[in-house]
């Protein structure tokens, strides 16, 4: 297998605008890096990537590197290259729960375990995981406009580095909000986009790492998402590192920190990716 970009949709983008000048959504597969004889491979565990940028731009270094280091470790991977401003809610997010259908309905296809489908998302990135893995369904019916539709868009575990969770109050992030609702001031939207707001007990397993440092998305972000999954039961394993500012993808620069890859490899492994 190669690496290879798929659209989501092949009979139309819901809530597609031409006048935008964004391609229509696709997710692009990097299949691990571990090769075996085709007679002794199994299928593996997956990871879907959202990369961050305040929904203005995808920051490559938060999509590619991060696919190479789960190849590395013996995980396929994609990219999902979802829409940005203009576009507002709710086309990022079914741009999400898209490309979850999208893998577990092509598992076979790249020799992926249905049931091992996690999402992980940086910053913005990080709050259209949070969003979707608080947002998703167990397939459609009525409403489908494909056998893929009819997939359950539930990831299997959801991870979330330096994530935007709060839409509203002293730790938000402006820009994102704006960018993704088109709402200057707080209102219902951004309440329903507020990822403490809206936890529900039949999510994932989810994987949290944050910095104390990081001033452009407070750590009160991590802290009040964990507080909420707690409350329903929902186990959270959460890292807390004490130094790097936002956006750090790898964190090459700051050792300590970059221990967070091998953290969620191990995370991963325990849940049976």
């Amino acid at each position: 297998m190669e690496k290879q970009t798929y659209k989501l949709w092949e009979n139309g983008t819901p809530y597609f605008e031409p006048s935008y000048g964004q391609p229509e959504t696709t997710v692009t597969f990097y299949p691990a890096s571990v090769t075996k004889p085709a007679s002794v491979t199994k299928p593996t565990g997956c990871v879907i990537v959202f990369p961050g940028g305040g929904y203005s731009i995808r920051a490559e270094h938060e999509g590619k590197d991060i696919c190479e280091m789960l190849n590395a470790n013996g995980f396929h991977a994609f990219v999902l290259n979802y829409r940005l401003a203009p576009y507002k809610h709710p086309a990022e997010l079914t741009d999400a729960l898209r490309s979850i259908r999208f893998v577990r309905h092509n598992a076979d296809k790249f020799g992926i375990k249905k049931d091992k489908i996690a999402i992980l998302g940086f910053s913005a990135g990080g709050h259209l995981a949070i969003t979707a893995a608080e947002h998703f369904d167990y397939g459609l019916e009525k409403d489908a406009k494909d056998e893929i539709d009819r997939e359950s868009s539930r990831p299997d575990g959801a991870v979330f580095c330096y994530a935007v969770s709060t839409m509203v109050g002293e730790y938000s992030h402006e820009g994102s909000r704006i960018n993704i609702t088109g709402e200057r001031e707080e209102g219902e939207l951004a309440h329903l986009l507020s990822g403490e707001e809206n936890v529900r007990a039949d999510m994932p397993p989810v994987f949290i790492w944050h910095t104390f440092e990081d001033t452009c998305v407070p750590v009160e972000n991590a802290l009040m998402l964990a507080g909420a999954l707690r409350k329903k039961r929902v186990p959270v394993e959460m890292h807390i590192f004490p130094t790097g500012e936002h956006g750090l993808g790898l964190a090459p620069s700051v050792p300590h920190t970059a221990q967070w890859s091998e953290l969620l490899c191990r995370w991963l492994h325990f849940y049976g990716f």
